[in-house]
């Protein structure tokens, strides 16, 4: 049976001492599974991904990766506190969206004053009857 794409980038991270650029485990990969470049294009963002959600490797940073064993939890763990920061949006920015939700509730909260506005008026005419 034929290895899978992330096997063979398994099989060569871990032969490797030292973290190893995507490209470098790209061109292996291609390689051994002999594939073409017109296949090659058409299955790079797929393999990717694959490898961003095989638990055995990781992403060290400026697209070099390694084996999560090789690692501790403190170097490789990315906070995402630090990554969705609101003091990392511009300020012009954050208060347009400040501003849009505001009219977005203010909206909302008219809507459901008309609609209690109308339910008042049906059932006061019905009183008349």
């Amino acid at each position: 049976m034929a290895k899978s794409l992330i096997e063979h980038a398994f099989d060569f991270v871990s032969a490797s001492s030292e973290e190893v650029p995507f490209t470098k485990i790209w061109e292996y990969v291609k390689q051994e599974a002999g594939l073409s470049e017109e296949a090659a294009a058409t299955k790079v963002g797929q393999f990717f991904t694959n490898m961003m959600l095989d638990g055995r490797f990781v992403t060290l940073g400026e697209n070099k990766w390694d084996l999560r064993s090789r690692h501790t939890f403190d170097k490789v763990h990315i906070d995402m506190k630090d990554v969705y920061n609101e003091d990392d949006i511009p300020s012009d920015d954050l208060e347009e969206e400040l501003e849009r939700r505001s009219e977005e509730a203010d909206f909302e909260e008219e809507q459901t004053s008309e609609v209690s506005d109308e339910e008042g008026e049906t059932s006061s005419e019905s009183d008349f009857e």
